[in-house]
């Protein structure tokens, strides 16, 4: 009983392990038969892929429009574009014969021809070829000449030049016959050159020698030829039986390389293809990778090849064989060794050889689920720590805050510490953009392909948290043109990260000190800057929700986008007024040489510490010099008391930076000159308001903008107020106007002296 049990059981497995086996081969017979089809894809669908003797037409090439989907043109450009008239496909006015997804097309060209006549009716043609995206291939094609003294011509207009070859024929009279052998073309009768790279926009000329002698033919014929498509007989002498011949094109797609195509959207290598722009002077073309078939254009891409249904596999056999994307495996069926190719095959499994695969599996399992089991642990630890950094930072807070905000569409976004990471791929040097005494600034893509800066700050104090928190929310309800934009923050990490909008071209400090641009010394272009700046930090002083005391107005802190446009920038060290408040006592910080004297005495900030600030900026737009060098002279270290000096000894245009004053500027420099001193005034209380400043500046511009204003009433009086207004500052300052004694001793431990040239 039990050995018919085991009979039928085994009968019972036969049976399934044949009906797998024809499950399996019929689905790779559908595989197969459908991969098949796909590889003979060539077109899109709806698109006649067949005109006369021409049968299968490969996209990117079409004629008209899909049926299928009526405005879908089934041509990817309008260069691709073919016509097929009376069972004949053109290309343009072409004949076309054949084409090559790899990248060639079969044309047919007329000869150019010319004859002498004895009654002195000459005629010629000369026939021209426009492919001003194709090229004639210089590798499939030959230029020949066939004539008795003749010459021919081959033209071409590449980038608006013209470039010719060709090649000339003699006879010697009628021992040519006798001497040249058909299906030679060596000078005699017959010439032939190489087709140079590059040649498109093609002409052929034929021409010969006006005083020849020869009677044996009195016509010459000039050609371009597809190779093996002619062969010379010296009967061609006597009457040319050809009238045209076929050609090659190179074709490509785009007109730029492959590093330029990719990130369009015109970009035309599609699934499983490669770029190859090597050896090609425009465009590019597209090429199935190793293990695809098919047409890389197509919208589908290429399709896997399966190479265990087809010879040249290293396999055993077609049973040993499994195909893979892009490739195939051999393998050994179950209880055997070996690889499954031919060389090394396959053999019954041994016993130990079991033993020691199974704990070599179960050593790997094992050692794959500690390590397992410690990257959770690491990552929970992550997380946590995470979600400790956030509740530090006020992440909750922060949250509560911004989704009280009415307007949510100006909400500044919490990131993650993992999306700023990709964004500027963990943090990479070599995105680094700007360094200072508040943190590192790092480039970064958003995965919204926007360009941002990310700026990863020094230590903050953790008992500030609540302020910081504020300074978010104030600052992302920040609009202005020219004060660069607070995106969001990131609150994961120890120490907050902020983001703001990229601005790309530098800072102002580069700009005026850097040089190396011809805008650098164009005083319209300051003027602009300054007055931008200027109507920034009115703005944050005046018109914000909260104003903002900037605290390091600076040429480095004043950016500048591709058009010059100035972007306020860096409100690390900013303060935020309490609207009952005109002041706040806070310890000094700011930047060496254009600290407020005022500030730093008494360490109460006010919002006339930016105007003197920006005043010494006014100052480096005028001279051109840093605020404070130790390579020039103690008298001219400080560039404020060194400019005031001057104007006060009537030598204003001494400092003035050579380059920018003309005859038609010089009244608004030193209009611009008299605003500086007023910003430099030692007492706060005298200074102007930075919505003043802004005000003069504009109306600077405005002048300029309109020539009907008179812009030199009173030139004595302007000579006047610069040296009234150097005077009263120079004598204001008094024993207190030299560098050591504006407040700098009192309030050395207050002042982080971060730089000493401007920057931080």
């Amino acid at each position: 009983m039990e050995v018919k049990v085991k009979q039928l059981q085994l009968h019972l497995m036969l049976m399934a392990e044949l009906a797998l086996a024809l499950v399996v081969a019929v689905a790779a017979g559908e595989a197969t038969s459908s991969v098949a089809a796909a590889t003979k894809v060539q077109s899109l669908p709806g698109c006649n892929s067949t005109c006369g003797d021409v049968t299968n037409i490969p996209y990117p090439f079409g004629i008209g429009n899909s049926s299928s989907k009526p405005d879908q043109p089934c041509y990817l450009e309008h260069k691709f574009r073919l016509h097929c008239n009376d069972s004949k496909l053109y290309f343009g006015n072409v004949p076309v014969l054949a084409i090559a997804i790899e990248g060639q097309m079969d044309v047919m060209l007329d000869i150019s021809s010319k004859c002498y006549r004895k009654n002195g009716s000459n005629y010629w043609s000369n026939p021209w070829l426009y492919t001003a995206s194709f090229s004639i291939s210089s590798t499939e094609n030959k230029f020949l000449t066939v004539g008795c003294d003749s010459y021919g011509y081959l033209n071409s207009v590449y980038e608006e030049h013209t470039y010719t070859t060709g090649c000339l024929t003699r006879c010697y009279g009628n021992r040519i016959m006798s001497i040249t052998k058909n299906g030679t073309c060596s000078g005699l009768g017959c010439c032939q050159v190489n087709i140079p790279p590059r040649m498109r926009n093609i002409t052929v000329e034929a021409s010969g020698f006006p005083n020849s002698t020869e009677s044996l033919g009195t016509c010459t014929y000039s050609f371009v030829v597809k190779q093996g498509s002619y062969n010379f007989s010296t009967t061609d002498l006597q009457g040319f039986p050809h009238t045209e011949f076929p050609l090659v094109l190179d074709w490509t797609v785009g007109n730029k390389g492959c590093n330029a195509s990719k990130s369009g959207t015109d970009y035309a290598c599609k699934n499983n293809s490669l770029c190859v722009d090597e050896d090609i002077d425009y465009g590019y073309r597209c090429t199935c990778m190793s293990g695809y078939e098919g047409n890389p254009y197509h919208p589908d891409g290429c399709i896997d090849i399966d190479e265990c249904k087809r010879p040249g596999h290293t396999c055993i056999d077609e049973n040993h064989c499994r195909n893979i994307n892009g490739s195939y495996q051999c393998f050994c069926p179950k209880g055997q060794s070996g690889d499954g190719t031919e060389k090394r095959g396959c053999h019954k499994q041994e016993v130990l050889t079991k033993v020691i695969i199974g704990a070599g599996a179960g050593l790997i399992i094992l050692l794959v689920g500690i390590a397992s089991m410690y990257l959770l642990y690491q990552k929970r630890k992550l997380m946590k720590l995470k979600e400790k950094f956030f509740r530090e930072n006020g992440g909750f807070i922060l949250q509560q805050k911004l989704h009280a905000r009415e307007d949510s569409s100006q909400t500044a976004k919490i990131f993650t510490e993992d999306e700023l990471k990709k964004a500027t791929n963990n943090y990479d040097e070599s995105l680094i953009i700007g360094r200072g005494g508040y943190g590192i600034v790092f480039k970064g893509i958003l995965p919204d392909k926007r360009i941002v800066a990310i700026k990863k700050s020094k230590i903050v104090d953790k008992s500030q948290i609540d302020q910081f928190i504020n300074e978010v929310v104030v600052l992302s309800q920040i609009i202005h043109r020219n004060v660069v934009k607070l995106l969001g923050c990131c609150l994961e990490t120890e120490v907050p990260l902020l983001v703001y909008e990229y601005v790309s071209n530098g800072t102002l400090h580069d700009f005026i000190h850097n040089g190396g641009k011809e805008e650098n010394v164009t005083w319209k272009t300051r003027l602009r800057i300054a007055a931008e700046a200027a109507g920034a930090l009115s703005y944050l002083h005046s018109d914000a929700f909260v104003p903002i005391i900037h605290r390091d107005v600076k040429g480095a802190n004043i950016l500048l986008d591709d058009t010059y446009r100035a972007k306020v920038s860096d409100f690390g060290a900013s303060k935020l007024v309490p609207l009952d408040q005109a002041d706040i006592a806070t310890m000094v910080q700011g930047t060496l040489g254009y600290l407020d004297p005022e500030y730093m005495q008494s360490q109460q900030l006010t919002e006339k510490s930016d105007v003197y600030s920006f005043g010494v900026v006014l100052v480096e737009l005028l001279t051109g010099e840093k605020p404070i060098s130790f390579d020039r002279p103690e008298e001219k270290r400080s560039l404020a008391m060194h400019f005031l000096s001057c104007l006060k000894e009537d030598r204003m245009f001494d400092v003035v930076q050579a380059g920018i004053m003309n005859e038609e500027n010089k009244q608004e420099i030193k209009e611009v000159a008299v605003l500086a001193a007023k910003c430099l005034r030692l007492r706060g209380e005298e200074r102007p308001s930075m919505k003043e400043v802004a005000i003069e500046l504009e109306g600077l511009r405005l002048m300029e903008k309109h020539p009907w204003t008179s812009r030199e009433q009173d030139l004595e009086e302007t000579r006047y107020l610069l040296h009234e207004e150097a005077s009263n500052i120079y004598y204001e300052c008094g024993d207190n106007s030299s560098l050591q004694n504006t407040g700098y001793d009192t309030s050395r431990d207050h002042v982080p002296l971060v730089a000493l040239h401007g920057g931080r």
